[in-house]
């Protein structure tokens, strides 16, 4: 007996060493983690159990049947973050580079599947030369065996990615379906084709870092959602985010102890806004002193940065939040920033995460390369996204609330729950010297009128009572009693519930 269980010990090392000590020592030498301490990273310690770690490839081409290494380059199982379970898979780049092979595929496969029987969030680590040249259509099919069961599982289950490594080929088209991307500096890429295909067809000469690297698409492509240092700092932080997230679209997100005081005043909120209305201000200020302990996980912070996005939590319950940051583009509504935050106001409906919404927002970015390249469409999908939304939704206008762009940011009038206003806050069709231009255009060689005009339509419509007297706006709160208001309403919307009619699925403006 003895013998035998000697065996199964000798026959585990093998399969924990990958491809070696050579290439382990390879991979450390890029300042990478291997597959095995990643995973230990991101779990609880003690907690991760292994599935398939026997199973070898089926390949008999190439000499491929002499080198049959153990896992077949990647590793599978679940285990724990903060004691709610997720199931995992890594990818080991010492085993052929990672390359995706059938029986690959098999594996992650499995883990999927039971992720969604078990309702459980899947996360895979990603560090991968795509598919296995030598399984050639056997590959292919794996890839789309699991690009299938992502389809499956999103809005049913969180699934997150972590771009560790180059990720080239079909390979990229699996976490470009999961709900967040995270990518490491300097080591990750992700690219359809590599720079020297690229050089060959369209003669363009192109680093794999400004091809496809973390910086190209956190801040250009919007492909991936954060970027970090190292593996070390990738990991922690996708602990975090999976704290704010349910385990499945059929529970609420989890509740942790909260050591900050829900009706807490923060009396700097009175000062936030200028006197000047065309003067900006940092709206993140508002979200941090909103938040409990002053906590918010930011999403795509690199990429559209006048439309802010990400999770905070108000007496220990997760919240997703949106706001326009005046900061940047004056908080105009764009392409960018309309997918952005229409795609995470989706992500936050799907898995019951309440939305608080932050408003200042002059309207839609003027210009021929806006209409061009389909600002209508793209700012559809944010007014769609807010309007098929059925968790609870607050609004808060700190300050211009204009046009269309009141209409899209979850105002009354698309299905916002409880929406307030700052006593700053102006909502109306346009800017005062705007519409005063329009409506007295014959008095326009005049100065003094039109700056008495301007001056009337101020005082008659730059304020929220107007929107107030008719029921949009259901209380002119004080800023700094925003936190206190704001976590009430989420309490009083605790128990919301809603019927949508019977459809197949609807049609977003894509």
């Amino acid at each position: 007996m003895q013998a035998i269980l000697d065996e199964l010990e000798a026959k585990r090392e093998q399969a924990r060493l990958g491809g070696g000590q050579r290439r382990i020592d390879t991979q450390h030498g890029k300042g990478k983690l291997t597959a095995r301490e990643r995973i230990d990273l991101l779990l609880d310690e003690g907690s991760f159990e292994e599935y398939d770690m026997f199973v070898t490839h089926r390949c008999t081409d190439f000499g491929m049947q002499d080198d049959k290494p153990m896992g077949d380059g990647v590793i599978t199982g679940w285990g724990t973050v903060n004691g709610r379970m997720v199931y995992v898979f890594s990818q080991d780049f010492t085993v052929f580079g990672g390359s995706l092979s059938e029986t690959h595929a098999q594996k992650i496969c499995k883990i999927m599947d039971m992720a969604l029987r078990n309702g459980a969030p899947v996360i895979g680590l990603n560090d991968s030369g795509g598919a296995r040249i030598q399984e050639g259509v056997a590959s292919l099919a794996g890839y789309a065996d699991v690009f299938m069961r992502n389809v499956q599982a999103s809005g049913v289950v969180p699934q997150i990615s972590v771009i560790m490594g180059p990720c080239a080929g079909g390979a990229v088209y699996s976490p470009a379906m999961t709900d967040f991307i995270f990518m490491v500096e300097d080591s990750s890429y992700m690219f359809v084709t590599g720079p020297d295909v690229v050089k060959t067809v369209t003669n363009e000469v192109v680093t794999a870092e400004e091809l496809g690297g973390a910086r190209t698409h956190t801040a250009k492509s919007s492909v991936a959602d954060a970027a970090f240092k190292n593996d070390v700092e990738a990991l922690i932080q996708t602990r975090r985010l999976i704290d704010f997230l349910p385990l499945t679209a059929k529970e609420k997100p989890p509740v942790r102890p909260f050591h900050d005081d829900a009706a807490r005043v923060e009396m700097s909120l009175d000062t936030l806004i200028p006197a000047n209305p065309n003067t900006p201000y940092d709206m993140r200020e508002l979200i941090l002193k909103v938040a409990d302990e002053g906590d918010f996980f930011e999403i795509q912070e690199a990429y559209a940065k006048n439309m802010i996005t990400g999770f905070i939590r108000l007496e220990g319950k997760p919240v997703g939040v949106v706001a326009n940051q005046p900061m940047v583009l004056a908080g105009c509504l764009d392409i960018d920033s309309s997918r952005k935050a229409a795609r995470f106001v989706r992500f936050c409906d799907a898995f019951n995460i309440p939305l608080l919404t932050l408003v200042d927002v002059p309207g839609f970015l003027p210009g021929t390369a806006q209409e061009y390249n389909g600002i209508i469409k793209h700012g559809a999908k944010l007014l769609f996204a807010f309007a098929e939304a059925t968790v609870p939704k607050v609004t808060v206008i700190t300050r211009k609330a204009y046009g269309g762009a009141y209409d899209v940011m979850s105002s009354k009038h698309i299905g916002g729950d409880i929406n307030y206003a700052w006593p700053t806050a102006e909502i109306a069709v346009m800017g005062a010297k705007g519409a005063t231009e329009i409506l007295y255009r014959s008095e326009l060689d005049d100065a003094d009128k039109i700056a008495k005009r301007t001056e009337d339509y101020e005082d008659r419509f730059a304020n929220p009572f107007v929107a107030a007297e008719r029921g949009f706006i259901d209380e002119v709160i004080m800023p700094h009693s925003t936190r206190r208001r704001v976590s009430r309403a989420f309490a009083a919307l605790e128990n919301k519930s809603v019927e949508m009619p019977y459809r197949k699925h609807n049609n977003i403006p894509l």
